[in-house]
């Protein structure tokens, strides 16, 4: 296969005539933009609920629009930024997400929020892709690259703890729009900047977009993380659900044989039998699963168990997100010495395990030191597995191909979060129902009662906040109860996981490059 969107020599000369450290700096802020922006709606549904009149439903989909367009179109906006210039791509999806940001805020009802979260993740699936392709583009010499990326991974790891402590802060001060306003003038900064900073690259006028590629690759994602998202409710075996899955996989196989019959295929799909593309972004997709179905219990365990406010959590989440940038250069260091990109996302993921099996042995009394001291561990395993596998993702990858290359990166960590969502969130929904259910306490209750308590922790706390003298107390043991032992089995589960993950990375995950990487 051959891509190239502009001669090779004039991509790696354009790169380095500019400034490497001020091309990161922009990149890095167009980034953060996306990773707050992954973060900080969720402090705000609450808000949303009692302002907007918002169902849970549509609560769901206030968060879940910008996950499933995000997740749909990141492969198409990665390419799309390698065959008609990634400045350029940047630059509009930066665009985009500010007038979309705007527009969020400025709406007054669940169904133009829903639209204009669609729109946002659109813009991110340009902008995120970009970022991980200009900077393996710009860092060619693989340790200046291994920093560069650790770098951007440490931003991951801020953009997870901004986004509670900014939405938390903005909605004690002003209102929810806040929320969404706070986000354009990030994109702006970084939009303006990227000309001045950013080598221009030229568009590979003698190569054709892969439509067809394209439109499976967008049928395929957008199943697949539309299912997961709808699975919990509708049932894992549900005809719905198995439909989906079908769908997705039919689409699967048809991009497959589609893009091994292209000259100029969307993504050249052997890069999946190099076990240092395939192997690592596996591992990404399990750190992802296991972060986004912790912060989903986590949240929860903190505002309505422990009383505190949305900026209060935002703060106590704090330490997985500075461990996540410290183990990101870390690893990335590391993985570039002797040690090896197996041996740190091996250790990685067992330190992740090894968190969600601490955090399962705890109870209800647990105290903040204990619970920073899991997140210390579980950010840091997450920083050393995803960082120094993403380098493993992009060095593999052509520098014509970096933009198709980060997009699965980031197609990974999108389907990741979104299953480990739904699954762990599934897996508590279970068990919480079916502790309530042995509830003496609770089953003396009326059955509308009994129904809402069964929705969520929320409303299991107001059905035992309504509840008469004698029963109040005993409800109120049940519903604590029962979130314990969901939470427990969310994070077993995701142990386990782990411990499979890395078991997998032991077996097939290279060390090193097995040849030496091209410098253009």
């Amino acid at each position: 296969m051959s891509v190239d969107i502009q001669p090779p020599q004039t991509s790696a000369n354009a790169a380095r005539r500019g400034r490497p450290v001020a091309i990161l700096a922009v990149v890095l802020v167009a980034a953060l933009a996306i990773n707050v922006e992954t973060t900080i709606v969720n402090v705000a549904l609450p808000t949303l609920n009692s302002a907007l009149g918002a169902s849970t439903k549509a609560l769901q989909w206030i968060v879940d629009a910008y996950n499933l367009a995000f997740a749909a179109l990141v492969l198409a906006g990665g390419t799309i930024g390698d065959r008609f210039g990634r400045r350029g791509t940047l630059i509009s999806g930066l665009i985009l997400f500010a007038l979309s940001s705007i527009g969020a805020a400025l709406c007054t009802s669940t169904g133009p929020l829903i639209a204009m979260r669609l729109v946002m993740g659109v813009a991110s699936a340009l902008i995120f892709p970009t970022t991980l392709a200009i900077i393996t583009d710009t860092f060619r010499e693989p340790r200046q690259r291994a920093a560069a990326i650790g770098v951007w991974g440490a931003g991951t790891g801020l953009g997870v703890a901004l986004g509670p402590i900014l939405g938390g802060a903005l909605l004690e001060a002003y209102w929810w729009g806040s929320l969404f306003l706070a986000l354009a003038p990030i994109a702006l900064v970084a939009a303006l900047a990227a000309p001045i900073v950013i080598p221009a690259s030229s568009p590979g006028r003698e190569h054709r977009l892969d439509r067809g590629g394209l439109v499976l690759s967008v049928i395929m994602l957008g199943a697949l993380v539309y299912t997961i998202i709808e699975a919990p409710d509708r049932g894992w075996a549900s005809a719905p659900t198995l439909a989906g899955f079908a769908v997705t996989l039919v689409a699967a196989v048809s991009f497959a044989w589609w893009e091994r019959r292209q000259s100029d295929p969307l993504i050249d799909v052997t890069l999946f039998t190099n076990l240092r593309f395939s192997a690592a972004s596996g591992a990404v997709t399990v750190a992802f699963f296991a972060l986004f179905g912790f912060i989903f219990l986590i949240t929860q365990f903190m505002q309505l168990l422990q009383g505190n406010s949305p900026l209060e959590t935002g703060v106590r989440i704090l330490p997985v997100a500075l461990s996540i940038a410290v183990g990101s250069i870390i690893g990335t260091r590391l993985a570039v010495t002797r040690v090896g990109t197996k041996v740190v996302v091996f250790v990685g993921l067992l330190l992740l395990a090894a968190s969600f099996g601490w955090i399962a042995a705890s109870d209800l009394a647990i105290t903040y030191p204990t619970m920073a001291m899991q997140m210390v561990l579980l950010g840091g395993g997450l920083g050393l597995t995803t960082a120094p596998a993403t380098d493993s993702i992009m060095g593999v990858v052509r520098p014509e191909q970096a933009g198709a290359g980060s997009a699965v990166n980031d197609a990974t960590r999108q389907v990741g979060g979104t299953l480990g969502v739904a699954v762990i969130g599934s897996i508590f929904s279970t068990l919480y129902i079916r502790h309530l259910a042995d509830s003496q306490a609770l089953g003396a209750m009326p059955p509308g009662a009994q129904a809402t308590a069964r929705e969520g922790l929320a409303q299991g706390l107001a059905v035992a906040g309504q509840a008469p003298p004698p029963f109040a107390a005993a409800v109120r043991s049940a519903v604590d109860s029962a979130f314990l032992a969901g939470l427990q089995a969310g994070c077993l589960t995701a142990a386990v996981v782990c411990v499979v993950g890395a078991v997998f990375v032991l077996a097939v995950l290279p060390a090193h490059p097995r040849t030496p990487l091209p410098e253009s």
